[in-house]
Protein backbone atom coordinates (compact mmCIF):
# COMPACT_ATOMS: atom_id res chain seq x y z
CA UNK A 1 0.00 0.00 0.00
CA UNK A 2 0.98 3.66 -0.20
CA UNK A 3 2.45 5.05 3.02
CA UNK A 4 3.11 8.73 3.73
CA UNK A 5 5.89 9.31 6.29
CA UNK A 6 5.88 12.71 7.99
CA UNK A 7 9.46 13.59 8.90
CA UNK A 8 12.85 12.91 7.29
CA UNK A 9 15.02 12.79 10.37
CA UNK A 10 16.81 9.57 11.26
CA UNK A 11 13.56 8.00 12.53
CA UNK A 12 11.48 9.04 9.52
CA UNK A 13 14.16 8.04 7.03
CA UNK A 14 14.72 4.61 8.58
CA UNK A 15 10.93 4.15 8.67
CA UNK A 16 10.78 4.91 4.95
CA UNK A 17 13.57 2.43 4.19
CA UNK A 18 12.06 -0.50 6.08
CA UNK A 19 8.56 0.19 4.77
CA UNK A 20 9.88 0.24 1.20
CA UNK A 21 11.80 -2.97 1.82
CA UNK A 22 8.56 -4.54 3.05
CA UNK A 23 7.04 -3.81 -0.34
CA UNK A 24 5.14 -0.59 0.28
CA UNK A 25 5.09 2.54 -1.88
CA UNK A 26 6.57 5.26 0.34
CA UNK A 27 6.53 9.06 0.22
CA UNK A 28 8.38 11.19 2.80
CA UNK A 29 7.74 14.86 3.51
CA UNK A 30 9.89 17.22 5.57
CA UNK A 31 10.14 20.98 5.97
CA UNK A 32 13.93 20.93 5.69
CA UNK A 33 15.82 20.93 2.39
CA UNK A 34 18.03 17.98 3.48
CA UNK A 35 17.13 14.76 5.35
CA UNK A 36 18.32 14.67 8.95
CA UNK A 37 18.71 18.43 9.19
CA UNK A 38 17.13 19.06 12.60
CA UNK A 39 17.57 16.89 15.72
CA UNK A 40 19.59 14.34 13.75
CA UNK A 41 22.02 16.99 12.52
CA UNK A 42 24.72 17.29 15.22
CA UNK A 43 23.81 14.92 18.05
CA UNK A 44 26.17 12.92 20.25
CA UNK A 45 26.93 10.34 17.58
CA UNK A 46 26.45 7.22 19.69
CA UNK A 47 24.73 3.90 19.09
CA UNK A 48 24.47 3.45 22.84
CA UNK A 49 22.48 0.50 24.14
CA UNK A 50 24.51 1.09 27.32
CA UNK A 51 22.70 4.42 27.76
CA UNK A 52 19.29 2.75 28.11
CA UNK A 53 18.78 3.62 31.78
CA UNK A 54 15.81 6.04 31.80
CA UNK A 55 16.31 9.54 33.18
CA UNK A 56 13.24 8.82 35.31
CA UNK A 57 14.72 7.01 38.32
CA UNK A 58 14.95 7.66 42.05
CA UNK A 59 18.72 7.94 41.93
CA UNK A 60 18.60 10.99 39.67
CA UNK A 61 15.76 12.83 41.43
CA UNK A 62 17.81 14.46 44.26
CA UNK A 63 20.25 15.76 41.67
CA UNK A 64 17.45 17.16 39.51
CA UNK A 65 16.15 19.20 42.45
CA UNK A 66 19.70 20.30 43.29
CA UNK A 67 20.21 21.49 39.71
CA UNK A 68 17.11 23.74 39.71
CA UNK A 69 18.19 27.26 38.81
CA UNK A 70 21.75 26.30 37.85
CA UNK A 71 22.33 27.62 34.34
CA UNK A 72 25.07 25.09 33.58
CA UNK A 73 23.32 22.08 35.17
CA UNK A 74 23.24 18.80 33.20
CA UNK A 75 19.44 18.89 33.43
CA UNK A 76 17.86 22.35 33.48
CA UNK A 77 14.13 22.80 34.02
CA UNK A 78 13.00 26.28 33.02
CA UNK A 79 9.57 26.86 34.52
CA UNK A 80 7.03 28.03 31.96
CA UNK A 81 3.32 28.79 31.97
CA UNK A 82 2.88 25.63 29.95
CA UNK A 83 0.34 22.95 30.94
CA UNK A 84 2.16 20.42 28.71
CA UNK A 85 5.40 20.96 30.62
CA UNK A 86 3.68 20.56 34.00
CA UNK A 87 1.82 17.45 32.90
CA UNK A 88 5.02 15.92 31.51
CA UNK A 89 6.89 16.69 34.74
CA UNK A 90 4.26 15.02 36.91
CA UNK A 91 4.28 11.92 34.72
CA UNK A 92 8.08 11.90 34.87
CA UNK A 93 7.93 11.82 38.68
CA UNK A 94 5.51 8.89 38.53
CA UNK A 95 7.92 6.96 36.27
CA UNK A 96 10.69 7.35 38.87
CA UNK A 97 9.26 4.48 40.94
CA UNK A 98 11.88 1.69 41.02
CA UNK A 99 9.51 -0.91 39.54
CA UNK A 100 8.71 1.38 36.61
CA UNK A 101 12.35 2.24 36.07
CA UNK A 102 13.24 -1.46 35.80
CA UNK A 103 10.30 -2.12 33.46
CA UNK A 104 11.21 0.82 31.24
CA UNK A 105 14.88 -0.16 31.17
CA UNK A 106 14.05 -3.73 30.14
CA UNK A 107 11.86 -2.53 27.28
CA UNK A 108 14.41 -0.01 26.04
CA UNK A 109 17.32 -2.46 26.21
CA UNK A 110 15.35 -5.08 24.25
CA UNK A 111 14.48 -2.59 21.51
CA UNK A 112 18.00 -1.10 21.50
CA UNK A 113 19.76 -4.46 21.14
CA UNK A 114 17.47 -5.35 18.25
CA UNK A 115 17.99 -1.92 16.70
CA UNK A 116 21.77 -2.17 16.86
CA UNK A 117 21.66 -5.52 15.06
CA UNK A 118 19.44 -4.01 12.39
CA UNK A 119 21.83 -1.10 11.87
CA UNK A 120 24.81 -3.42 11.57
CA UNK A 121 23.01 -5.53 8.98
CA UNK A 122 21.95 -2.39 7.11
CA UNK A 123 25.51 -1.04 7.05
CA UNK A 124 26.84 -4.32 5.68
CA UNK A 125 24.04 -4.65 3.13
CA UNK A 126 24.27 -1.09 1.78
CA UNK A 127 27.91 -0.23 2.43
CA UNK A 128 26.94 2.93 4.33
CA UNK A 129 29.75 5.29 5.32
CA UNK A 130 29.24 7.78 8.12
CA UNK A 131 32.53 8.08 10.08
CA UNK A 132 31.48 5.10 12.18
CA UNK A 133 33.75 3.40 14.69
CA UNK A 134 33.19 0.00 16.29
CA UNK A 135 35.28 0.60 19.40
CA UNK A 136 32.58 0.48 22.05
CA UNK A 137 31.41 3.09 24.54
CA UNK A 138 33.16 3.75 27.82
CA UNK A 139 31.24 5.39 30.68
CA UNK A 140 33.58 7.19 33.09
CA UNK A 141 33.00 8.30 36.68
CA UNK A 142 34.75 10.77 38.95
CA UNK A 143 32.34 10.40 41.88
CA UNK A 144 32.38 7.22 44.00
CA UNK A 145 28.61 7.25 44.70
CA UNK A 146 27.80 7.62 41.00
CA UNK A 147 30.16 4.76 40.21
CA UNK A 148 28.50 2.56 42.83
CA UNK A 149 25.09 3.22 41.25
CA UNK A 150 26.52 2.56 37.79
CA UNK A 151 27.86 -0.80 38.97
CA UNK A 152 24.35 -1.86 40.01
CA UNK A 153 22.92 -0.59 36.71
CA UNK A 154 25.56 -2.55 34.79
CA UNK A 155 24.52 -5.70 36.69
CA UNK A 156 20.89 -5.14 35.63
CA UNK A 157 21.84 -4.56 32.01
CA UNK A 158 23.98 -7.69 31.87
CA UNK A 159 20.98 -9.63 33.13
CA UNK A 160 19.04 -8.14 30.20
CA UNK A 161 21.64 -9.35 27.70
CA UNK A 162 23.92 -6.33 27.33
CA UNK A 163 27.69 -6.72 27.66
CA UNK A 164 28.20 -3.68 29.93
CA UNK A 165 31.28 -4.53 32.01
CA UNK A 166 32.44 -2.66 35.12
CA UNK A 167 36.10 -1.61 34.80
CA UNK A 168 38.73 0.01 37.05
CA UNK A 169 40.36 3.39 36.55
CA UNK A 170 43.44 1.72 35.13
CA UNK A 171 41.29 -0.25 32.71
CA UNK A 172 39.61 3.01 31.64
CA UNK A 173 42.94 4.50 30.59
CA UNK A 174 43.95 1.27 28.89
CA UNK A 175 40.73 1.30 26.86
CA UNK A 176 41.12 5.01 26.05
CA UNK A 177 44.70 6.29 26.49
CA UNK A 178 43.59 9.90 25.92
CA UNK A 179 42.30 9.78 29.52
CA UNK A 180 45.77 9.12 30.96
CA UNK A 181 46.27 12.76 32.00
CA UNK A 182 43.22 12.56 34.28
CA UNK A 183 43.73 9.06 35.68
CA UNK A 184 43.82 10.63 39.18
CA UNK A 185 40.26 11.96 38.72
CA UNK A 186 38.69 8.65 37.73
CA UNK A 187 37.15 6.24 40.22
CA UNK A 188 36.10 3.68 37.61
CA UNK A 189 33.91 3.10 34.61
CA UNK A 190 31.98 0.59 32.58
CA UNK A 191 32.61 -0.48 29.02
CA UNK A 192 30.27 -1.85 26.37
CA UNK A 193 32.47 -3.18 23.59
CA UNK A 194 29.55 -3.81 21.22
CA UNK A 195 28.32 -0.19 21.18
CA UNK A 196 29.34 2.09 18.32
CA UNK A 197 29.68 5.71 17.25
CA UNK A 198 29.37 7.75 14.08
CA UNK A 199 27.75 10.75 12.42
CA UNK A 200 23.95 10.43 12.49
CA UNK A 201 23.50 13.18 9.90
CA UNK A 202 25.78 11.44 7.39
CA UNK A 203 24.01 8.15 8.14
CA UNK A 204 20.57 9.68 7.53
CA UNK A 205 21.60 11.30 4.25
CA UNK A 206 23.28 8.12 3.01
CA UNK A 207 20.23 6.01 3.85
CA UNK A 208 17.89 8.56 2.26
CA UNK A 209 19.89 8.27 -0.95
CA UNK A 210 19.60 4.48 -0.83
CA UNK A 211 15.87 4.79 -0.19
CA UNK A 212 15.46 7.07 -3.21
CA UNK A 213 17.31 4.52 -5.32
CA UNK A 214 14.65 1.90 -4.48
CA UNK A 215 11.76 4.23 -5.25
CA UNK A 216 11.04 6.22 -2.07
CA UNK A 217 9.93 9.76 -2.91
CA UNK A 218 11.24 12.61 -0.73
CA UNK A 219 9.27 15.86 -0.83
CA UNK A 220 11.60 18.31 0.92
CA UNK A 221 11.01 22.00 1.71
CA UNK A 222 7.50 20.73 2.34
CA UNK A 223 5.91 21.74 5.65
CA UNK A 224 3.18 19.64 7.24
CA UNK A 225 0.34 21.97 8.21
CA UNK A 226 -2.51 19.72 9.28
CA UNK A 227 -3.79 16.14 9.31
CA UNK A 228 -7.41 15.80 8.21
CA UNK A 229 -9.57 12.91 9.37
CA UNK A 230 -13.04 11.56 8.81
CA UNK A 231 -14.92 8.39 9.79
CA UNK A 232 -12.14 7.18 12.10
CA UNK A 233 -9.35 7.46 9.53
CA UNK A 234 -6.93 10.03 8.17
CA UNK A 235 -8.22 11.35 4.87
CA UNK A 236 -5.30 13.58 3.85
CA UNK A 237 -2.38 15.69 5.02
CA UNK A 238 -2.22 19.37 4.17
CA UNK A 239 1.30 20.52 3.27
CA UNK A 240 2.70 23.84 2.14
CA UNK A 241 5.50 24.43 -0.33
CA UNK A 242 6.91 27.39 -2.23
CA UNK A 243 4.32 26.60 -4.91
CA UNK A 244 1.37 26.68 -2.51
CA UNK A 245 -0.70 24.21 -0.48
CA UNK A 246 -1.74 20.71 -1.43
CA UNK A 247 -3.46 17.70 0.13
CA UNK A 248 -1.45 14.47 0.09
CA UNK A 249 -3.32 11.18 0.29
CA UNK A 250 -2.15 7.66 1.16
CA UNK A 251 -3.42 4.36 2.54
CA UNK A 252 -1.43 4.74 5.77
CA UNK A 253 0.32 7.62 7.50
CA UNK A 254 3.33 7.63 9.86
CA UNK A 255 4.09 10.54 12.18
CA UNK A 256 7.85 10.73 12.80
CA UNK A 257 8.16 14.43 13.59
CA UNK A 258 10.03 14.17 16.88
CA UNK A 259 9.20 16.92 19.36
CA UNK A 260 6.69 18.46 16.97
CA UNK A 261 4.53 15.32 16.81
CA UNK A 262 2.21 16.26 19.71
CA UNK A 263 1.47 19.71 18.21
CA UNK A 264 0.24 18.13 14.99
CA UNK A 265 -1.70 15.34 16.69
CA UNK A 266 -3.49 17.25 19.44
CA UNK A 267 -6.29 18.54 17.13
CA UNK A 268 -7.05 14.88 16.35
CA UNK A 269 -7.60 14.10 20.04
CA UNK A 270 -4.23 12.35 20.34
CA UNK A 271 -2.33 13.58 23.37
CA UNK A 272 1.27 12.38 23.39
CA UNK A 273 3.43 12.71 26.50
CA UNK A 274 6.31 14.05 24.40
CA UNK A 275 8.13 17.21 25.44
CA UNK A 276 11.21 18.80 23.83
CA UNK A 277 14.46 18.33 25.77
CA UNK A 278 16.97 20.71 24.22
CA UNK A 279 20.40 19.22 23.85
CA UNK A 280 23.62 21.01 22.96
CA UNK A 281 26.69 19.99 21.04
CA UNK A 282 30.07 21.38 20.10
CA UNK A 283 32.02 20.07 17.13
CA UNK A 284 35.79 20.55 17.18
CA UNK A 285 38.22 20.11 14.31
CA UNK A 286 41.26 18.28 15.65
CA UNK A 287 44.86 19.06 14.90
CA UNK A 288 46.87 16.14 13.53
CA UNK A 289 48.81 15.89 16.80
CA UNK A 290 45.74 16.16 19.04
CA UNK A 291 45.54 13.77 21.99
CA UNK A 292 41.84 13.04 21.62
CA UNK A 293 39.67 10.00 22.32
CA UNK A 294 38.90 7.47 19.61
CA UNK A 295 36.66 5.36 21.87
CA UNK A 296 33.28 7.05 22.36
CA UNK A 297 32.94 8.25 25.96
CA UNK A 298 30.03 9.08 28.24
CA UNK A 299 30.58 11.29 31.28
CA UNK A 300 27.50 10.13 33.18
CA UNK A 301 27.73 12.67 35.99
CA UNK A 302 27.69 15.62 33.59
CA UNK A 303 25.46 13.91 30.99
CA UNK A 304 28.02 14.62 28.24
CA UNK A 305 29.24 12.32 25.48
CA UNK A 306 32.39 12.50 23.34
CA UNK A 307 32.52 10.88 19.90
CA UNK A 308 35.32 10.84 17.38
CA UNK A 309 34.10 11.56 13.84
CA UNK A 310 37.17 11.34 11.63
CA UNK A 311 39.21 14.47 12.38
CA UNK A 312 36.35 15.95 14.37
CA UNK A 313 35.37 15.55 18.00
CA UNK A 314 31.69 15.85 18.85
CA UNK A 315 30.88 16.86 22.44
CA UNK A 316 27.16 16.70 23.19
CA UNK A 317 24.67 16.35 25.96
CA UNK A 318 22.70 18.00 28.76
CA UNK A 319 18.94 18.52 28.67
CA UNK A 320 17.12 21.82 28.91
CA UNK A 321 13.34 21.78 29.27
CA UNK A 322 12.33 25.14 27.84
CA UNK A 323 9.54 24.48 25.36
CA UNK A 324 10.38 24.82 21.69
CA UNK A 325 13.09 27.39 22.32
CA UNK A 326 16.21 26.72 20.22
CA UNK A 327 18.32 29.61 21.47
CA UNK A 328 21.87 28.60 22.37
CA UNK A 329 22.92 29.39 25.94
CA UNK A 330 26.52 30.61 26.15
CA UNK A 331 26.75 29.34 29.73
CA UNK A 332 25.76 25.81 28.73
CA UNK A 333 28.17 25.82 25.79
CA UNK A 334 30.91 27.05 28.12
CA UNK A 335 30.14 24.17 30.49
CA UNK A 336 30.61 21.67 27.64
CA UNK A 337 33.97 23.15 26.75
CA UNK A 338 35.14 23.44 30.36
CA UNK A 339 34.50 19.75 30.98
CA UNK A 340 36.25 18.89 27.71
CA UNK A 341 39.36 20.83 28.73
CA UNK A 342 39.31 19.19 32.17
CA UNK A 343 39.27 15.67 30.73
CA UNK A 344 41.58 16.35 27.78
CA UNK A 345 44.04 19.08 28.86
CA UNK A 346 46.32 18.53 25.86
CA UNK A 347 43.59 18.65 23.25
CA UNK A 348 44.73 20.61 20.19
CA UNK A 349 42.11 21.98 17.84
CA UNK A 350 41.89 24.04 14.66
CA UNK A 351 39.55 27.00 14.62
CA UNK A 352 36.59 27.64 16.91
CA UNK A 353 34.01 25.14 18.17
CA UNK A 354 30.79 24.94 16.18
CA UNK A 355 27.88 25.00 18.63
CA UNK A 356 24.43 23.59 17.93
CA UNK A 357 21.19 22.82 19.73
CA UNK A 358 18.38 20.42 18.91
CA UNK A 359 15.09 19.35 20.46
CA UNK A 360 15.03 15.72 21.53
CA UNK A 361 11.48 14.30 21.83
CA UNK A 362 11.43 13.00 25.40
CA UNK A 363 8.77 10.84 27.02
CA UNK A 364 8.49 10.56 30.83
CA UNK A 365 9.30 6.83 30.73
CA UNK A 366 12.02 7.01 28.08
CA UNK A 367 9.99 4.63 25.89
CA UNK A 368 9.05 5.90 22.42
CA UNK A 369 5.60 5.66 20.88
CA UNK A 370 5.60 2.99 18.18
CA UNK A 371 2.27 1.73 16.94
CA UNK A 372 -1.21 2.50 15.66
CA UNK A 373 -3.37 5.35 17.00
CA UNK A 374 -7.14 5.27 17.45
CA UNK A 375 -7.34 6.40 13.82
CA UNK A 376 -7.11 3.15 11.89
CA UNK A 377 -4.53 4.25 9.31
CA UNK A 378 -2.41 6.60 11.44
CA UNK A 379 0.78 5.27 13.01
CA UNK A 380 3.38 6.71 15.36
CA UNK A 381 7.16 6.44 15.49
CA UNK A 382 8.24 9.23 17.80
CA UNK A 383 9.38 10.10 21.33
CA UNK A 384 12.84 8.50 21.23
CA UNK A 385 14.50 11.13 23.44
CA UNK A 386 18.28 10.86 23.71
CA UNK A 387 18.26 7.48 21.94
CA UNK A 388 16.88 8.52 18.57
CA UNK A 389 19.67 7.09 16.45
CA UNK A 390 20.23 4.12 18.75
CA UNK A 391 16.59 3.04 18.46
CA UNK A 392 15.87 4.22 14.92
CA UNK A 393 16.53 1.09 12.86
CA UNK A 394 14.79 -1.22 15.32
CA UNK A 395 11.82 1.11 15.70
CA UNK A 396 11.49 1.40 11.92
CA UNK A 397 11.81 -2.34 11.30
CA UNK A 398 9.23 -3.06 14.00
CA UNK A 399 6.85 -0.43 12.62
CA UNK A 400 7.16 -1.91 9.14
CA UNK A 401 6.25 -5.30 10.62
CA UNK A 402 3.22 -3.86 12.41
CA UNK A 403 1.94 -2.03 9.33
CA UNK A 404 2.48 -5.20 7.28
CA UNK A 405 0.53 -7.31 9.76
CA UNK A 406 3.51 -9.11 11.29
CA UNK A 407 4.55 -9.41 14.94
CA UNK A 408 7.80 -7.51 15.69
CA UNK A 409 10.75 -9.37 17.16
CA UNK A 410 11.76 -7.31 20.24
CA UNK A 411 10.04 -7.58 23.61
CA UNK A 412 8.60 -4.06 23.67
CA UNK A 413 5.10 -2.74 24.44
CA UNK A 414 4.31 -1.49 20.93
CA UNK A 415 1.31 0.81 21.09
CA UNK A 416 0.08 4.10 19.75
CA UNK A 417 -2.24 6.48 21.51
Amino acid sequence: MKVLVLGAGVVGTTSAWYLARAGHQVVVVDRQAIPGNETSFANGGQISVSHAEPWANWHLLPRVFKWLGQEDAPLLWRWRADPAQLSWGLRFLAECQPSRTRRNMAAIVSLALYSRRQLQQLRQELGLRYDHLERGILHIYTDAREFEHATRTADLMRALGLDRQTVSSDQCTAIEPALSDVRHLLVGGDYTASDESGDAHLFTRALAECAQNVGVEFHLDCKVERIASERGKVSSVLVSTADGNQHLKADAYVVALGSYSPLLLKPLGINLAVYPAKGYSATLTLAESAIAPSVSLTDDERKIVFSRLGQRLRIAGTAEFNGYNLEISSERCAALMARTRTLFPRLETIGEPVFWSGLRPATPSGQPYIGRTHLANLWLNTGHGTLGWTLSCGSAAALADLISGRHPEPEFPFSGC
